[in-house]
């Protein structure tokens, strides 16, 4: 690290679980998100600030007027922009020396696989089952960890899922294709602070991951109910049955 990266990053260094060496990790790794939306804007600019040296960020849709209450990564003059855009430009502006790479469309199939191979971490920002299900599964097939949130109405949740570990269950173990109905902000709503609560956690759970840092959110389910301001911790154990993660 240079001069200007060790004044930056002089709060986290300090940090003795992180020091010197924990911030090199950082700037060496590379962190995939998912979505340039509610939960991926806090995410993103966490990541960035704390030196994640190299951020992709997938999204295929424009920036819209109601996209703005709570997608920090845009602003009003980005209406009608390309989201990984507007993404790219307000992160690289937060840190300069990271490295941006721009993914304007839904990763799938070869490439979804191909982005997760190289990634020391995904974060799920998405509000969709069916990419929920799909990120899932490449981060399966490639051993990749996984940091999925969601967050609707005025609740929120979060997990790790890491099936490099024997114990780790994936998504597919907390969810099936069919069970729950696809529910999303546009028709539900949400309250703005509530995505930048989750996806700042994203990013704490994606950091904890990458410098193997206390106990990450693996095996458990974090559930937050922001009306009453209550959170509940539950114990998600891994399906040996799962048609996903279950022959691993």
């Amino acid at each position: 690290m240079n001069d200007d990266q060790l004044l930056r990053y002089s709060r986290q260094i300090m940090l003795p679980r992180i020091d010197v060496a924990g911030q090199q990790t950082l700037l060496a790794s590379r962190a995939l998100i998912i979505g340039a939306g509610g939960l991926g804007s806090p995410a993103a600019m966490y990541l960035a600030a704390a030196g994640i040296g190299q951020l992709a960020i997938a999204d295929p849709d424009t920036v819209d007027l109601s996209n703005l209450q709570r997608q920090l990564l845009h602003r009003t003059a980005d209406i009608g922009r390309d989201k990984v855009d507007s993404a790219s430009e307000t992160l690289a502006s937060i840190n300069p020396d990271i490295a941006l790479t721009a993914l304007p469309r839904a990763l799938q199939g070869e490439q979804l696989d191909a982005q997760v191979a190289v990634a020391d971490i995904v974060l799920d920002c998405s509000d969709n089952y069916d990419t929920r299900f799909a990120v899932n599964s490449a981060c399966v097939r490639n051993s990749t960890p996984l940091v999925s949130g969601a967050a609707i109405r005025m609740e929120g949740q979060l997990a790790v899922f890491d099936t490099r570990l024997a114990d780790s269950p994936c998504y597919h173990c907390l969810y099936k294709e069919g069970e729950n109905e696809d529910q999303t902000c546009s028709e539900n709503g949400v309250l703005s602070p509530l995505v930048g609560i989750i996806g700042a956690m994203q990013a704490l759970e994606a950091i904890k991951v990458i410098l193997s840092l206390g106990k990450p959110l693996v095996g458990r389910l974090v559930v937050f109910d922001g009306l009453q301001h209550e959170w509940r911790t539950l114990s998600l154990p891994r399906d040996p049955a799962c048609s996903v993660c279950g022959s691993r």
